[in-house]
């Protein structure tokens, strides 16, 4: 009787994954109202609003047709790129970077935009390539472009941990859509080789992160000042936290960034092993539900596009973690989902709403003209 009055539709939602996604959103909520002070504001509340709108839109998403997202996937990776281009001249300023477009109601950052628009871009390039093609090496001149074009402008702004993770949502389609194993083991060394001489064209800034990573003692009250501190936060919690609002750390002015790039060592600092525990199990659901929707698509463009966007959400899960544990240099990757901050919240919505419209239709065999024997 209750389920004959609840639409169909409704019905075959992932409710388990929307749930664990309504925990994290809310838990990062509750992280951000300790690190105020125990306020709303400035960014409990705000953070608040726009996880609720995006939820919505994302579950809007879901019902769009996957034929819609071939046909926008150049569209909106065009859109963006005139974006990045938009941005290197009329960008807005911020920390000594210029990644920003001020829209009046929302300062937009086009480049976390730019991380599902490779996606979508290059499954729809294979989508129409034959198999075969791919393991051709002029076939991959175009990827070459696709993924070199965003990078350079985003580097420029400048942003390396962005940049990164649109080469690696990039890359990630090309190995999966069958390139050539030569390809990538070339340039893995070749990009092992070229290190030494790329160090050289990075900023002071970034040239110090790596070299503290390498070093986190070099300069405790400097370079290293960022990492210190998060680790001293992680590691003070203990099993079970110094407790909610009791965080020394981040009330007392010592962690920075507390809110965005750093928000899992203020939770760490007051929930402990558990809240980590269970921060990991919700990435965990969440990451494997994607996998499950790309291995069930039964067309190119939906398995490409959904593992794509599945590897792009452990990236940046993947390097926060490991950045605010010191296992990797700072790059300036937020948490997803509970991170503050409009343009990564709306990224990680839009993505989950892709991935919700590819597991409505996960049955369609055949969309737009593509091979069928991928």
């Amino acid at each position: 009787m209750l389920n004959s009055a609840i639409p169909e539709r409704l019905q075959a939602l992932p409710w388990l994954m929307l749930l664990t996604l309504l925990a994290l959103g809310g838990f990062g909520l509750a992280v951000l109202y300790s690190a105020a002070g125990g306020h709303m504001r400035p960014w409990a509340f705000n953070q608040g609003i726009r996880f609720a709108i995006f939820f919505v839109m994302a579950l809007a998403m879901s019902q769009v047709p996957l034929s819609w997202w071939l046909r926008a996937a150049y569209p909106a990776y065009g859109a963006v790129l005139l974006m990045l281009l938009g941005v290197e001249i009329l960008g807005a300023v911020g920390g000594g970077s210029q990644r920003w477009l001020d829209l009046g109601i929302i300062r937009l950052q086009p480049s976390e935009l730019m991380k599902i628009a490779i996606v979508l871009a290059l499954a729809r390039y294979f989508h129409y390539l034959p198999r075969v093609e791919t393991q051709r090496w002029g076939s991959l001149i175009a990827p070459a472009i696709l993924i070199g074009l965003p990078m350079a402008l985003v580097m420029l702004q400048p942003d390396l941990g962005t940049a990164l993770s649109i080469a690696f949502g990039g890359v990630v389609i090309v190995f999966l859509a069958g390139a050539r194993m030569s390809l990538f083991v070339g340039g893995s060394a070749a990009l092992v080789a070229a290190v030494p001489i790329a160090i050289n064209f990075l900023h002071d800034y970034q040239r110090r992160r790596i070299l503290i990573f390498l070093d986190p003692d070099a300069d405790p009250l400097g370079a290293g000042y960022h990492i210190t501190q998060s680790k001293i936060a992680i590691g003070s919690g203990g099993l079970s936290g110094k407790g909610f609002l009791s965080g020394t750390q981040s009330h007392l002015q010592y962690l920075p960034e507390l809110h965005t790039d750093f928000i899992f060592a203020t939770m760490a600092e007051e929930w402990g092993l558990l809240g980590m525990f269970f921060v990991l199990a919700c990435y965990a659901i969440l990451l494997g539900w994607g996998f499950s929707v790309a291995l069930r698509a039964r067309n190119p463009f939906a398995r490409l596009t959904a593992a794509g966007l599945t590897c792009t959400l452990f990236f940046f899960v993947f390097v926060n973690l490991a950045m605010v544990m010191g296992f990797a240099p700072v790059v300036g990757i937020p948490l997803p989902l509970m991170s503050y901050g409009g343009s990564a919240m709306m990224t990680a919505m839009i993505l989950i709403g892709i991935l919700l419209s590819i597991d409505r239709q996960r049955e369609e065999t055949t969309i737009g003209e593509g091979p069928s024997s991928f």
